[in-house]
C-alpha cells in the first residue's frame, strides 16, 4: 500500500486528533507480544536444570533471540517507510506463535535456539510497523502515544515471569504452547488496526512528515544526536539484560530464595519498568525529552551502585526505583530520534528497537560468560557503572521547536 493514497475529506481533523482506540489496541497487542516473548527468559531456571545448560549457553539463547530481532528490525522498518504493509501487523504474530510452539516441544539445545529465533522474527515484524501506526495515531502527542505503546510491552514483559511462575512451573515446558493462543487473539485485534492504518494512518504519517521537515537540522547535528541516543540505549539495555536474564540467579545464589520467590522479585522489577515507561512519555512532551533522557539514565547511577551491596530487604525497593527511572528514557529516546530524522519513522523505530534487542542479547551473552568465569555477583558489580553513560545526554541537540509538532 503506497503512501500516496488519496486522503479522505476530514483529513485535517483526523491528523490533529489523537486516536486513542488505535493506540490502546496496539498497546494491548504489544502487551500480548512481549508477554509471550518474556516467557523465554522467565523459564531459564527450568531449562538450565532440565537440560543441564551453562550460563554461557543461556546467554547464547538470549543472543539468538535478540540478534534475530535486531538485524531484521531496521530492514523491516526501512521497507515499511518505502512500502507500508498494513497486513504485516497481524501476519507477524504467526512467527511468535511458531516460536512458542517450537519451544514447548524443544528437548535439545539446537531446537531451543530455533524457537528463540522465531520469537525474534516475530518482534522484528511487529515493532517497526506498529510504531508507525502509533506515530500516525498520536495527533501530535507523540511522547504520550509512544509511552502508552511501551507500557503495553513492558506490562507484558512483567506478566511473562508471573505467568511462568504460575503456569509453566506447575505444568512444565509443554504448557508454553497454551500461551500461543494469545497470538491468535493479537492477530484478530491487529487485523482491525491494519484497516484503520490503511485508510487513515498513512495519510496522517504524510502530514506529520511534511510538518517535521519544516524544521531542519544540519546532518552532522542529527548524526551526532543519533549516536548519543544509541549510546543511551547501550547503557540502558545492557544493564537491563543483567536484571532480566540473571536477577533470579543472583537472588537464588546470594540470598538462597526459591525459584518462585526470585521470579516474583523479577515481576516486581518489570512492573516498575512498565510504570516508569508511562511516566517518561508525557513528561517529555511537557518539559522536553532531553531532560527526561538525562535524568532517567544518569539518575539511576547511585541506586545501581548500591544494589550489589544491600541486604535482601532493600533489593525490592532499589529494583523498583531503578525500574521506574531507567524505563522513563525509552519513549523519549525513540521520539527524539524520530524527530531528528523526519519521514523515517519505521526505519528509526526498527533501528532503536533492534539495537536495544541486539545490545540486550550481546550483553546477556557476555554477562553469562562473566558469570561462569567470575561469578554471578561480579555481573552486578560491573554493570552498576553503566548508567554513567547518561552524561553524554548533555551533548544532545535542542529540539524544543520540533517537539511542538
Amino acid at each position: 500500500m503506497e503512501t500516496s493514497q488519496a486522503a479522505p475529506p476530514n483529513t485535517a481533523v483526523q491528523v490533529s486528533t489523537t486516536a486513542f482506540s488505535v493506540i490502546l489496541s496496539v498497546a494491548f497487542c504489544h502487551m500480548l507480544n512481549d508477554m509471550m516473548q518474556a516467557l523465554l527468559p522467565a523459564i531459564y531456571p527450568n531449562l538450565k536444570s532440565g537440560l543441564g545448560l551453562s550460563f554461557t549457553q543461556i546467554g547464547v539463547i538470549t543472543l539468538a533471540y535478540q540478534i534475530t530481532a535486531s538485524i531484521l528490525q531496521p530492514l523491516v522498518g526501512l521497507y515499511a517507510d518505502r512500502r507500508p504493509t498494513p497486513l504485516a501487523l497481524p501476519g507477524g504474530t504467526l512467527f511468535t506463535l511458531s516460536g512458542l510452539v517450537t519451544l514447548s516441544m524443544a528437548h535439545s539445545y539446537p531446537i531451543l535456539l530455533i524457537g528463540a529465533c522465531l520469537l525474534g522474527m516475530g518482534s522484528s515484524v511487529f515493532h517497526p510497523e506498529s510504531s508507525r501506526v502509533v506515530r500516525a495515531a498520536a495527533g501530535g502527542r507523540n511522547g504520550m502515544a509512544q509511552a502508552l505503546f511501551q507500557v503495553g510491552g513492558n506490562t507484558g514483559s512483567a506478566l511473562g515471569p508471573l505467568a511462568a511462575a504460575i503456569v509453566v512451573a506447575r505444568y512444565g515446558q509443554s504448557s508454553l504452547a497454551t500461551f500461543a493462543l494469545l497470538a491468535l487473539l493479537s492477530c484478530a485485534v491487529l487485523w482491525n488496526v491494519s484497516q484503520w492504518y490503511r485508510h487513515h494512518g498513512l495519510t496522517r504519517l504524510n502530514q506529520n512528515r511534511k510538518a517535521m521537515e519544516a524544521v531542519t537540522l544540519p546532518k552532522g547535528t542529527a548524526r551526532r544526536g543519533i549516536f548519543i541516543l544509541l549510546a543511551m540505549i547501550f547503557s540502558k539495555y545492557v544493564y537491563l539484560a543483567s536484571l532480566t536474564s540473571y536477577f533470579t540467579f543472583y537472588l537464588i545464589h546470594r540470598f538462597h530464595v526459591s525459584v518462585g520467590n526470585a521470579q516474583m522479585h523479577l515481576f516486581i522489577f518489570l512492573a516498575a519498568v512498565a510504570a516508569g515507561t508511562f511516566i517518561g512519555g508525557p513528561i517529555g512532551d511537557r518539559f522536553g525529552r532531553k531532560y527526561v533522557i538525562w535524568a532517567s539514565i544518569l539518575g539511576v547511577l547511585p541506586f545501581s551502585l548500591l544494589l550489589p551491596h544491600v541486604p535482601l530487604a532493600w533489593i525490592g525497593a532499589l529494583s523498583v526505583i531503578i525500574g521506574l527511572m531507567l524505563a522513563s528514557a525509552f519513549p523519549a529516546i525513540v521520539v527524539f530520534a524520530q524527530e531528528l530524522v523526519p519521514g523515517k519513522v519505521g526505519m528509526i523505530s526498527g533501528l532503536f528497537f533492534g539495537f536495544s534487542f541486539g545490545m540486550g542479547g550481546i550483553g546477556a551473552a557476555v554477562l553469562g560468560k562473566v558469570a561462569d568465569v567470575w561469578g554471578i555477583d561480579t555481573v552486578f558489580q560491573v554493570c552498576a557503572f553503566l548508567p554513567a553513560i547518561g552524561l553524554l545526554a548533555a551533548w544532545l541537540p535542542d529540539l524544543k521547536a520540533r517537539q511542538k509538532v
